[in-house]
């Protein structure tokens, strides 16, 4: 799995922000390796068991006006229709309430964390965001080809936007956001992970052993590190479209909250 000991390489560089004039930032205190995402205060946890794998969902605590869109059985619903060969060695499924500095600096739905420490313990992660209901998604006119590709997705969620003289403004509603986050955000994240099983880990194996070469593993690593962030996207994009479409013919989304 991903060396923990190689996860901060982007730490003190352009990447991470070093170096930018911009009072604004994310901050990391001296010596502490833990990223901002890590940081959790005032969570519960809990086991549950999906196709014969463990999942550790870990919900943190929402502040005034924000909000999980997805419960924990709304998640397990969706992940028992991910074939289980796709788990991998993934663990920790996290609802996470960001900071509001990250939610003006850092603003996703979810991410995908390949090596992420929980109790000293590092596995990969999923983390859908808690969405602040008083904020609003605005969205640029000018806008790329992938820009104008999410911009229909996300009308296709149900947010309704309203154009103003710099871009399109829409109130969160917390039916659009769980649309977005649980049946995109979700299988697209478990895309990004299929992706990495399919570069680093799957080229390990060999019948069904694996193969204990560590530099090869690094190597593989590597490659999958300098994959432009475009191809990953259109990857995970196109895992959870189809994803998206399989259980829509099945009649399996839409489904109703499940408290």
């Amino acid at each position: 799995m991903y060396n923990p000991t190689r996860r901060n390489r982007n730490i003190g560089t352009k990447n991470q922000g070093h170096g930018q004039n911009n009072k604004l930032t994310i901050s990391s205190p001296y010596g502490d390796l833990k990223s901002f995402y890590e940081k959790l205060t005032d969570y519960r946890k809990e086991v549950r068991l999906i196709n014969n794998h463990e999942f550790v969902f870990i919900v943190e605590s929402t502040r005034k006006n924000s909000m999980h869109s997805c419960s924990i059985n709304d998640i397990q619903k969706i992940i028992e229709n991910i074939p289980a060969n796709d788990y991998g060695e993934l663990k920790y499924i996290i609802l996470r309430q960001p900071k509001r500095k990250e939610e003006i600096l850092s603003p996703v739905w979810g991410r995908l964390i390949y090596s992420y420490n929980f109790e000293n313990e590092y596995f990969p992660a999923i983390i859908l965001d808690a969405i602040d209901l008083k904020k609003h998604l605005s969205w640029p006119k000018k806008q790329t080809t992938e820009d104008q590709q999410e911009f229909e997705r996300l009308k296709t969620d149900g947010h309704t936007f309203t154009e103003t003289k710099r871009n399109f403004i829409a109130e969160f509603q917390p039916q659009n956001i769980r649309n977005t986050q649980l049946y995109r955000t979700l299988p697209h994240e478990f895309g990004h992970y299929v992706h990495y099983l399919e570069v680093v880990e799957r080229p390990g194996y060999k019948d069904n052993e694996k193969d204990m070469d560590g530099d090869a593993c690094d190597e593989r690593m590597d490659l999958y590190f300098r994959i432009p962030k475009n191809e990953k996207e259109k990857f995970a994009h196109t895992y959870s479209e189809k994803f998206k479409n399989k259980l829509i013919d099945e009649n399996k989304i839409p489904f109703d909250p499940l408290d």
